[in-house]
Protein backbone atom coordinates (compact mmCIF):
# COMPACT_ATOMS: atom_id res chain seq x y z
CA UNK A 1 0.00 0.00 0.00
CA UNK A 2 1.07 3.68 -0.90
CA UNK A 3 0.52 6.80 1.80
CA UNK A 4 1.73 10.33 1.85
CA UNK A 5 3.04 11.34 4.92
CA UNK A 6 3.73 14.77 6.07
CA UNK A 7 6.67 15.47 8.30
CA UNK A 8 7.12 18.71 10.20
CA UNK A 9 10.69 18.32 12.23
CA UNK A 10 9.80 21.60 13.63
CA UNK A 11 12.86 23.23 16.53
CA UNK A 12 15.69 21.79 18.30
CA UNK A 13 15.68 18.13 18.87
CA UNK A 14 12.88 17.76 16.41
CA UNK A 15 14.63 16.71 12.83
CA UNK A 16 17.03 14.39 15.19
CA UNK A 17 13.83 12.72 16.38
CA UNK A 18 12.22 12.82 13.49
CA UNK A 19 14.86 11.51 11.11
CA UNK A 20 14.64 7.74 13.46
CA UNK A 21 10.97 7.58 13.42
CA UNK A 22 11.52 8.12 9.08
CA UNK A 23 13.63 5.31 9.04
CA UNK A 24 11.44 2.78 11.13
CA UNK A 25 9.17 3.64 9.00
CA UNK A 26 11.25 3.36 5.66
CA UNK A 27 12.03 -0.06 7.75
CA UNK A 28 8.25 -1.30 8.11
CA UNK A 29 7.55 -0.56 4.22
CA UNK A 30 10.66 -2.50 3.40
CA UNK A 31 9.75 -5.47 5.42
CA UNK A 32 5.78 -5.31 5.08
CA UNK A 33 5.45 -4.22 1.51
CA UNK A 34 4.56 -0.55 2.02
CA UNK A 35 5.61 2.69 0.61
CA UNK A 36 5.61 6.10 2.25
CA UNK A 37 6.13 9.05 0.63
CA UNK A 38 7.21 12.01 2.63
CA UNK A 39 6.25 16.12 2.81
CA UNK A 40 8.20 18.58 4.29
CA UNK A 41 6.50 21.23 6.01
CA UNK A 42 7.59 24.06 8.64
CA UNK A 43 6.43 24.75 11.78
CA UNK A 44 7.70 26.54 15.22
CA UNK A 45 10.33 28.82 15.54
CA UNK A 46 12.26 27.89 12.22
CA UNK A 47 9.21 28.78 10.53
CA UNK A 48 8.71 32.05 12.02
CA UNK A 49 12.56 32.94 11.22
CA UNK A 50 12.38 31.92 7.43
CA UNK A 51 8.49 33.37 7.04
CA UNK A 52 7.34 35.35 10.04
CA UNK A 53 4.25 32.77 10.75
CA UNK A 54 4.54 30.26 12.96
CA UNK A 55 2.88 27.81 10.83
CA UNK A 56 2.48 29.27 6.75
CA UNK A 57 -0.36 28.10 5.00
CA UNK A 58 2.22 25.44 2.76
CA UNK A 59 2.61 23.53 5.15
CA UNK A 60 -1.61 23.38 6.41
CA UNK A 61 -1.79 22.43 2.60
CA UNK A 62 0.67 19.90 2.74
CA UNK A 63 -0.79 18.13 5.80
CA UNK A 64 -4.24 18.34 4.04
CA UNK A 65 -2.89 15.96 1.07
CA UNK A 66 -1.50 13.26 3.46
CA UNK A 67 -2.29 10.48 5.11
CA UNK A 68 -1.01 11.41 8.70
CA UNK A 69 1.14 14.15 9.68
CA UNK A 70 3.94 13.25 11.71
CA UNK A 71 5.93 15.85 13.85
CA UNK A 72 9.19 16.78 16.30
CA UNK A 73 9.14 19.65 18.31
CA UNK A 74 8.94 23.40 18.83
CA UNK A 75 10.10 26.18 20.59
CA UNK A 76 13.22 27.25 22.52
CA UNK A 77 15.04 30.42 23.92
CA UNK A 78 15.47 32.27 21.26
CA UNK A 79 11.47 32.27 20.78
CA UNK A 80 11.13 33.10 24.22
CA UNK A 81 10.27 36.73 24.48
CA UNK A 82 7.21 37.10 26.34
CA UNK A 83 6.13 40.54 24.40
CA UNK A 84 6.77 38.76 21.47
CA UNK A 85 3.41 38.93 18.92
CA UNK A 86 4.30 35.25 17.82
CA UNK A 87 5.81 32.13 19.24
CA UNK A 88 6.51 29.15 18.02
CA UNK A 89 3.68 27.56 20.00
CA UNK A 90 0.75 29.34 17.83
CA UNK A 91 2.09 26.77 15.25
CA UNK A 92 0.78 24.15 17.44
CA UNK A 93 -2.50 25.56 18.36
CA UNK A 94 -3.10 26.88 14.70
CA UNK A 95 -2.50 23.58 13.31
CA UNK A 96 -4.67 21.52 15.92
CA UNK A 97 -7.31 23.74 14.77
CA UNK A 98 -7.08 23.86 11.37
CA UNK A 99 -7.13 20.01 10.72
CA UNK A 100 -9.56 19.66 13.56
CA UNK A 101 -7.42 17.25 15.51
CA UNK A 102 -9.55 17.33 18.94
CA UNK A 103 -8.58 14.33 20.63
CA UNK A 104 -5.00 13.87 22.49
CA UNK A 105 -4.07 10.16 23.06
CA UNK A 106 -1.44 9.95 25.17
CA UNK A 107 -0.31 6.51 26.80
CA UNK A 108 1.72 5.91 29.06
CA UNK A 109 3.10 2.32 30.00
CA UNK A 110 6.16 1.25 32.20
CA UNK A 111 8.46 -0.98 30.36
CA UNK A 112 9.58 -3.61 32.91
CA UNK A 113 13.25 -3.39 32.02
CA UNK A 114 12.86 0.35 32.95
CA UNK A 115 11.88 0.01 36.57
CA UNK A 116 15.32 1.51 37.27
CA UNK A 117 14.47 4.50 35.50
CA UNK A 118 12.15 6.60 37.16
CA UNK A 119 12.30 8.25 40.81
CA UNK A 120 9.05 6.03 42.15
CA UNK A 121 9.37 2.66 43.69
CA UNK A 122 9.53 -0.05 41.12
CA UNK A 123 6.13 -1.71 42.92
CA UNK A 124 4.68 1.87 42.60
CA UNK A 125 5.19 1.80 38.65
CA UNK A 126 5.10 -1.78 37.62
CA UNK A 127 1.81 -2.46 36.32
CA UNK A 128 1.16 1.35 35.03
CA UNK A 129 -0.45 1.01 31.85
CA UNK A 130 -3.06 3.75 31.34
CA UNK A 131 -4.04 5.92 28.59
CA UNK A 132 -4.95 9.97 28.88
CA UNK A 133 -7.83 11.55 26.00
CA UNK A 134 -6.58 15.49 26.44
CA UNK A 135 -9.90 17.75 24.54
CA UNK A 136 -7.01 19.86 22.26
CA UNK A 137 -9.22 22.32 20.71
CA UNK A 138 -11.10 23.99 23.14
CA UNK A 139 -10.93 25.32 26.87
CA UNK A 140 -8.51 28.03 28.00
CA UNK A 141 -5.85 27.13 25.11
CA UNK A 142 -8.94 28.83 22.33
CA UNK A 143 -11.21 29.97 24.47
CA UNK A 144 -12.44 33.77 24.02
CA UNK A 145 -12.07 36.52 25.75
CA UNK A 146 -8.65 36.29 26.13
CA UNK A 147 -6.24 39.54 26.04
CA UNK A 148 -3.86 41.61 28.20
CA UNK A 149 -4.37 45.19 28.71
CA UNK A 150 -3.08 48.09 31.12
CA UNK A 151 -5.71 50.08 33.42
CA UNK A 152 -5.34 53.22 35.90
CA UNK A 153 -4.99 50.50 38.40
CA UNK A 154 -2.47 48.16 36.67
CA UNK A 155 -2.23 45.38 33.91
CA UNK A 156 -4.26 42.69 33.46
CA UNK A 157 -4.83 39.37 31.76
CA UNK A 158 -7.74 37.14 31.26
CA UNK A 159 -8.19 33.79 29.36
CA UNK A 160 -11.51 31.97 29.56
CA UNK A 161 -12.23 28.17 29.56
CA UNK A 162 -15.39 27.84 26.92
CA UNK A 163 -16.73 24.25 26.25
CA UNK A 164 -19.61 23.26 24.17
CA UNK A 165 -21.64 20.60 24.78
CA UNK A 166 -20.76 19.16 21.40
CA UNK A 167 -17.07 19.39 22.52
CA UNK A 168 -17.33 17.82 25.23
CA UNK A 169 -19.47 15.17 24.21
CA UNK A 170 -16.92 13.84 21.18
CA UNK A 171 -13.96 14.07 23.33
CA UNK A 172 -16.06 11.67 26.36
CA UNK A 173 -16.93 9.02 23.34
CA UNK A 174 -12.69 8.68 22.44
CA UNK A 175 -12.82 7.85 25.83
CA UNK A 176 -15.18 5.52 26.49
CA UNK A 177 -14.55 3.56 22.77
CA UNK A 178 -10.81 3.31 24.03
CA UNK A 179 -11.85 1.74 27.49
CA UNK A 180 -14.08 -0.91 25.31
CA UNK A 181 -10.73 -2.19 23.57
CA UNK A 182 -9.10 -2.07 27.53
CA UNK A 183 -9.80 -2.49 30.67
CA UNK A 184 -13.20 -0.92 30.31
CA UNK A 185 -12.75 1.63 33.34
CA UNK A 186 -13.00 5.51 32.31
CA UNK A 187 -12.08 8.40 34.83
CA UNK A 188 -13.48 11.48 33.89
CA UNK A 189 -10.87 14.30 35.39
CA UNK A 190 -12.95 17.80 36.07
CA UNK A 191 -12.51 20.59 38.75
CA UNK A 192 -16.78 20.46 38.85
CA UNK A 193 -16.15 21.91 42.79
CA UNK A 194 -15.40 25.15 41.49
CA UNK A 195 -15.94 25.25 37.54
CA UNK A 196 -19.19 25.72 35.89
CA UNK A 197 -17.71 24.49 32.58
CA UNK A 198 -16.85 20.89 34.63
CA UNK A 199 -19.74 20.72 36.04
CA UNK A 200 -21.42 20.99 32.51
CA UNK A 201 -18.43 18.25 31.32
CA UNK A 202 -19.47 16.08 34.49
CA UNK A 203 -22.68 16.20 33.38
CA UNK A 204 -22.21 15.25 30.04
CA UNK A 205 -20.01 12.21 30.83
CA UNK A 206 -23.01 10.80 33.10
CA UNK A 207 -25.31 10.89 30.04
CA UNK A 208 -22.92 9.75 27.56
CA UNK A 209 -21.84 6.81 29.86
CA UNK A 210 -25.61 5.32 29.56
CA UNK A 211 -24.06 4.31 25.96
CA UNK A 212 -21.40 2.49 27.08
CA UNK A 213 -23.05 0.00 30.14
CA UNK A 214 -20.01 -2.33 29.87
CA UNK A 215 -17.58 0.58 30.97
CA UNK A 216 -17.16 1.58 34.58
CA UNK A 217 -17.34 5.62 34.81
CA UNK A 218 -15.84 7.13 37.70
CA UNK A 219 -15.25 11.29 38.42
CA UNK A 220 -12.23 12.77 39.69
CA UNK A 221 -10.59 16.38 40.23
CA UNK A 222 -7.86 17.03 38.95
CA UNK A 223 -5.83 18.04 42.14
CA UNK A 224 -6.64 14.46 43.13
CA UNK A 225 -5.78 12.62 39.93
CA UNK A 226 -2.69 14.95 39.71
CA UNK A 227 -1.98 12.88 43.41
CA UNK A 228 -2.99 9.51 43.00
CA UNK A 229 -0.94 9.26 39.47
CA UNK A 230 1.93 9.15 41.56
CA UNK A 231 0.54 7.31 44.92
CA UNK A 232 -1.27 4.86 42.79
CA UNK A 233 -0.65 5.33 38.85
CA UNK A 234 -1.97 1.27 38.23
CA UNK A 235 -5.39 2.31 39.22
CA UNK A 236 -6.25 3.97 36.04
CA UNK A 237 -7.23 3.14 32.47
CA UNK A 238 -8.20 5.02 30.29
CA UNK A 239 -8.05 9.33 31.63
CA UNK A 240 -10.54 11.65 29.95
CA UNK A 241 -10.47 15.20 30.67
CA UNK A 242 -9.79 18.98 29.38
CA UNK A 243 -6.99 20.88 27.59
CA UNK A 244 -5.03 22.12 30.14
CA UNK A 245 -5.80 19.72 33.14
CA UNK A 246 -4.43 17.02 30.13
CA UNK A 247 -1.79 19.14 29.42
CA UNK A 248 -0.47 18.98 32.95
CA UNK A 249 -1.39 15.42 33.91
CA UNK A 250 0.58 13.89 31.03
CA UNK A 251 3.97 15.73 31.67
CA UNK A 252 3.29 14.42 35.25
CA UNK A 253 2.61 10.79 33.88
CA UNK A 254 5.55 10.72 31.75
CA UNK A 255 7.76 10.42 34.61
CA UNK A 256 6.11 7.17 35.91
CA UNK A 257 7.48 5.72 32.58
CA UNK A 258 10.91 6.69 32.99
CA UNK A 259 11.61 10.07 31.00
CA UNK A 260 9.43 12.40 28.16
CA UNK A 261 11.70 10.53 25.57
CA UNK A 262 9.55 7.71 26.32
CA UNK A 263 5.98 9.14 25.53
CA UNK A 264 4.39 9.13 22.22
CA UNK A 265 1.04 11.08 21.38
CA UNK A 266 -1.59 10.91 18.48
CA UNK A 267 -3.95 14.16 17.88
CA UNK A 268 -6.94 13.07 15.60
CA UNK A 269 -9.65 14.35 14.25
CA UNK A 270 -12.02 11.45 14.75
CA UNK A 271 -13.09 8.91 17.14
CA UNK A 272 -10.97 5.57 16.86
CA UNK A 273 -14.44 2.99 16.90
CA UNK A 274 -12.92 -0.62 16.15
CA UNK A 275 -9.78 -2.02 14.79
CA UNK A 276 -10.61 -1.36 11.11
CA UNK A 277 -11.37 2.74 11.88
CA UNK A 278 -8.76 5.02 10.57
CA UNK A 279 -8.40 8.43 11.64
CA UNK A 280 -6.87 11.33 10.17
CA UNK A 281 -3.86 12.59 12.98
CA UNK A 282 -0.90 14.45 13.90
CA UNK A 283 1.55 12.27 15.71
CA UNK A 284 3.99 13.33 17.65
CA UNK A 285 6.73 12.97 20.86
CA UNK A 286 5.52 14.74 24.28
CA UNK A 287 8.99 15.89 24.91
CA UNK A 288 10.11 19.26 24.07
CA UNK A 289 12.71 20.88 21.78
CA UNK A 290 15.72 20.12 24.42
CA UNK A 291 17.90 23.17 22.03
CA UNK A 292 20.43 22.14 24.53
CA UNK A 293 20.92 18.91 23.00
CA UNK A 294 19.89 19.50 19.51
CA UNK A 295 22.21 18.05 16.75
CA UNK A 296 24.03 16.08 19.33
CA UNK A 297 23.16 12.89 18.87
CA UNK A 298 21.94 12.71 22.30
CA UNK A 299 17.87 13.11 22.21
CA UNK A 300 15.92 9.98 22.68
CA UNK A 301 14.13 8.93 18.95
CA UNK A 302 11.47 5.93 21.15
CA UNK A 303 8.59 8.36 21.90
CA UNK A 304 9.09 9.56 18.20
CA UNK A 305 9.12 6.11 16.87
CA UNK A 306 6.12 4.94 19.28
CA UNK A 307 3.99 8.17 17.74
CA UNK A 308 5.09 6.60 13.92
CA UNK A 309 3.62 3.15 15.42
CA UNK A 310 0.46 4.88 16.72
CA UNK A 311 0.52 6.41 13.31
CA UNK A 312 0.38 3.08 12.10
CA UNK A 313 -2.42 1.92 14.14
CA UNK A 314 -5.01 4.37 14.05
CA UNK A 315 -4.69 6.80 10.67
CA UNK A 316 -3.46 4.08 8.24
CA UNK A 317 -4.79 0.78 9.48
CA UNK A 318 -1.47 -1.35 9.71
CA UNK A 319 -2.40 -3.08 13.08
CA UNK A 320 0.08 -5.65 12.66
CA UNK A 321 2.97 -3.01 11.61
CA UNK A 322 2.39 -0.69 14.02
CA UNK A 323 2.67 -4.16 16.71
CA UNK A 324 5.92 -4.60 15.08
CA UNK A 325 7.51 -1.72 16.44
CA UNK A 326 6.70 -1.77 19.33
CA UNK A 327 7.82 -5.31 19.89
CA UNK A 328 11.28 -3.60 18.11
CA UNK A 329 11.60 -1.06 20.99
CA UNK A 330 10.64 -3.55 23.65
CA UNK A 331 13.52 -5.80 22.23
CA UNK A 332 15.97 -3.20 21.77
CA UNK A 333 15.38 -2.16 25.61
CA UNK A 334 15.25 -5.92 26.49
CA UNK A 335 18.77 -6.05 25.22
CA UNK A 336 20.20 -2.91 27.21
CA UNK A 337 20.73 -0.24 24.66
CA UNK A 338 19.86 3.37 26.91
CA UNK A 339 19.75 6.76 25.81
CA UNK A 340 20.87 9.21 28.30
CA UNK A 341 18.23 9.89 29.70
CA UNK A 342 17.25 6.28 30.61
CA UNK A 343 20.62 5.44 30.79
CA UNK A 344 21.31 2.81 34.34
CA UNK A 345 24.11 1.16 35.16
CA UNK A 346 25.14 -1.63 33.25
CA UNK A 347 23.28 -0.86 30.68
CA UNK A 348 24.62 0.36 27.24
CA UNK A 349 24.90 3.80 26.31
CA UNK A 350 23.93 5.08 22.67
CA UNK A 351 22.90 7.78 20.91
CA UNK A 352 20.17 9.01 18.72
CA UNK A 353 20.91 7.42 15.73
CA UNK A 354 22.00 4.07 16.89
CA UNK A 355 18.90 3.39 18.75
CA UNK A 356 16.95 4.18 15.64
CA UNK A 357 19.26 1.87 13.40
CA UNK A 358 18.69 -0.73 15.71
CA UNK A 359 15.38 -0.87 16.35
CA UNK A 360 15.10 -0.66 12.15
CA UNK A 361 17.11 -3.95 12.38
CA UNK A 362 15.11 -5.59 14.62
CA UNK A 363 12.07 -4.99 12.39
CA UNK A 364 14.31 -6.21 9.57
CA UNK A 365 15.01 -9.38 11.59
CA UNK A 366 11.14 -10.10 12.01
CA UNK A 367 12.05 -8.62 15.81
Amino acid sequence: MNFNIAILPGDGVGPDVTNEARRVLDEVGSSFGHSFAYKSGFIGGISIDKFGSALPQATIDICRRCDAVLLGAVGGPRWDDPSATTRPEDGLLAIRKELGLFANLRPVKMFKVLEDATSLKPEVVRKVDLMVVRELTGGLYFGRPKKRWSTSRGRRAVDSMVYTEEEIERILRVGFELALSRRRRLTSVDKANVLESSRLWRQIAVEVASGYPQVTLDHMLVDACAMRLIRDPAYFDVIVTENMFGDILTDEASMLAGSMGMLPSASLAGIPAGKSSRAFGLYEPIHGSAPDIAGQDLANPIAAILSAAMMLHYSLGLSKEADAVEQAVLKVLDEGYRTKDIMTEGMKQTGTQEMGKTIAHKIKQGI
